[in-house]
């Protein structure tokens, strides 16, 4: 039996390392969805954890096993603390997205530690998780996932964008929901704030402090990615083989590769808002931080772009995690075949139940 209100813990890792984003929320439905964040944390990798994650391409499937285990049993201490520090009680499940290992849609590969059964038997909760597989099976890009969540719960908004790891699009066109992955964003810029010793570009203090590679910005520009009509999306491996091979071939000073990643992002976002006529643009996600790119975006692109409150900034990925969940458990779709390319509209994800 379908419920009008759902309290859900929702999870989400991104690729950009910043940590684990646990975010518990009320979703209620009458004739629309709405939603109201009640607690909310994110919890910083220590060292080596870090260390594990972003070194996770190196290894073999037999040590990804054990890391996965491993993994599942942090998320599950992480979020029976959260529980605990809040004193939650009202829980009708866990929603969790895991960390991504590898993303490889062409050769029909997509893999996210974390998803196990154990995550709902050592939390003592039902669990939804697993949602990229499912697609992926059914012909599509097993991403991006959060645009169905984008179009319910931010329908007031021409485009949403996420400036993450990677910068990611949503938006409604002839009645069709599109998405996808627009360009590396913080993948990139987190990488060489740490090779000068910080964790991130604070306000772009970093970039802001360097100048254009005119050489590096038209080949990044002129990648074969940006020439590919949707659905498409991004991964590790490409930010490696595209952007940080290629960089690492030259001499070039830190500040002035942040400088020019900064403008590649601005203009490549501000290509699409242009093609697609421009408009109201919700922006969320730590990019929003960094006030010197939101300048170079609003220098190259004529769109009214909207910063909301700092909840939704930092915790909407995990919010709408937490709601694909809520999707899953009413059997109702939450993924789109206009979106990931796949086959036929579906419900995505796993169900392990806890029954009580």
């Amino acid at each position: 039996m379908k419920k009008s209100t759902y309290h859900i813990i929702g999870l989400m890792s991104g690729t950009s390392l910043d940590g684990l984003d646990i975010c518990y929320a009320r979703y209620s439905y009458t004739n629309n969805w709405s939603f109201k964040i009640i607690n909310a944390i994110t919890v910083p990798y220590d060292h080596k954890w870090m260390n594990i994650l972003k070194n996770l391409t190196n290894k073999s499937r037999e040590e990804i096993d054990i890391v996965d285990f491993k993994y599942t049993k942090l998320l599950s201490n992480l979020i029976l603390d959260f529980i605990a520090s809040f004193e939650i009680t009202n829980i009708d499940a866990i929603s969790s997205h895991g960390h991504t290992v590898l993303h490889k849609p062409s050769k029909g590969l997509t893999f996210q530690i974390g998803n196990l059964k154990l995550l709902s038997e050592l939390t003592n909760h039902t669990c939804v998780c697993d949602f990229r597989q499912q697609d992926i099976s059914l012909g599509g890009q097993g991403a991006p996932l959060v645009p169905v969540g984008d179009n319910l719960l931010f329908p007031e908004f021409k485009f949403c964008i996420n400036l993450g790891g990677f910068c990611n699009i949503s938006f409604t066109k002839s009645n069709d929901l599109l998405a996808f992955d627009i360009c590396p964003f913080n993948i990139g810029l987190n990488y060489y704030s740490k090779k000068l010793g910080f964790d991130f570009d604070e306000s772009g203090s970093l970039s802001s402090s360097g100048e254009i590679i005119e050489p590096l910005l038209k080949r990044l520009n002129s990648l074969d990615y940006y020439n590919l009509s949707g659905p498409k999306s991004l991964g590790l491996e490409w930010v490696l083989k595209n952007v940080f091979i290629d960089i690492s071939k030259y001499d070039y000073n830190p500040h002035d590769i942040l400088r020019t990643l900064v403008e590649h992002s601005a203009i490549q976002i501000s290509k699409i808002l242009n093609k697609h006529g421009n408009g109201t643009v919700l922006l969320s996600g730590g990019g929003v931080k960094n006030s010197f790119f939101i300048d170079r975006l609003y220098f190259h692109s004529s769109s009214e772009f909207i910063i909301p409150e700092t909840l939704i900034i930092d915790f909407k990925e995990a919010l709408i995690f937490g709601f694909l969940g809520v999707l899953k458990l009413r059997n109702e779709i939450n993924c789109v075949m206009s979106v990931t390319g796949a086959s036929r509209n579906h419900s995505s994800g796993k169900v392990y139940e806890i029954f009580k």
